[in-house]
């Protein structure tokens, strides 16, 4: 069966890394900005703060790697008192070698590989809704092999450098998302995947979206009663089943839309619509405007 947080990364279509090295020695504290865009880093050496806006703060030691899908504002610091240094993320010149915060000589507290990437999908916001604003992952050494691959390749300008950038980024989404404890993350789709019920019906959703699900149908899938089902994944991913198979149906649709491989009533039955007109009706309804004005101006991503 079809896997649901592949499907999604496929989706989001993530691209372009930028990635430097950052160290801290000393008292030091850095305020950045909102962001909107996906931003990562992995712990190389020591140990400092993290406190993302609306998260609790953590500690990061050697060997972390964070994830923020969406990033957020957020302070990173070392752990004596210091007045935070704002900066922004969409003005700062990408200076080159590490960047280093506090003390400028002697050895580190800590260091840290750090980067962004890019979700070249218009559907993000939707896509990124379903996973957790804040990933935190213990001591995944291929988190951090992959986040050196993606620093090396940044770096160069050797053919095929995009593509490959473009497959890594979405492999250390994929590694990152499925080492990330699903079971406390918050309502969204791994919360959903964690729960093996709810998963065998999100999988059953993924794998032939064009089926005339319903939700006894799907709860039949999960085991479960239509009642305790409903309430099951309407509390884990956030959103009703119905809610979830029409957002998931109208995400594929723009995405055929947007490549202009196949006429109306192909992707309206590809996305579980009996007629063009009804899929039309059903799209323009969702998206606020009709499948062909779509097609011939999709929006560009959020990159």
């Amino acid at each position: 069966m079809t896997d649901p947080l592949t499907q999604v990364i496929a989706l989001l279509r993530p691209s372009a890394v930028f990635s430097k090295g950052i160290s801290g020695a000393g008292p030091w504290a850095v305020r950045y900005s909102v962001f909107g865009q996906p931003s990562f880093c992995v712990v190389l050496q020591g140990s400092c703060l993290l406190a993302v806006d609306g998260e609790a703060a953590i500690t990061l030691e050697a060997g972390d790697f964070v994830l923020l899908p969406a990033t957020p504002g957020f302070t990173m610091s070392g752990f004596a008192p210091a007045k935070a240094v704002s900066m922004d993320p969409r003005t700062n010149p990408a200076a080159t070698g590490e960047l280093r915060h506090g003390n400028r000589g002697g050895p580190p507290d800590v260091r840290l590989l750090g980067g962004y990437f890019v979700f070249d999908s218009p559907d993000a916001e939707l896509l990124v809704s379903l996973l957790p604003a804040l990933v935190h992952v213990r001591g995944v050494e291929r988190l951090s092999v992959l986040v050196r691959l993606l620093s090396e390749e940044s770096k160069e300008r050797r053919s095929g450098r995009e593509l490959v950038l473009t497959r890594l980024v979405e492999v250390l989404l994929i590694e990152a998302l499925r080492a990330a404890p699903g079971d406390s993350a918050p309502p969204g789709l791994l919360r959903g995947l964690a729960d093996a019920r709810l998963a065998r019906a999100l999988r059953h959703v993924h794998g032939d979206p064009a089926r005339p699900w319903t939700v006894a149908d799907l709860a039949r899938k999960s085991a479960l009663s239509r009642s305790a089902f409903f309430e099951r994944f309407t509390r884990a991913l956030g959103l009703s089943p119905m809610e979830y198979l029409v957002a998931w149906r109208m995400a594929i649709a723009k995405g055929l839309l947007r490549r202009q491989e196949f006429g109306l009533a192909e992707v309206a039955e590809r996305v579980g619509y009996g007629s063009a007109s009804a899929f039309s009706t059903a799209f323009s309804r969702y998206v606020g405007q009709s499948p062909g004005q779509y097609a011939r101006h999709p929006p560009a991503g959020p990159g």
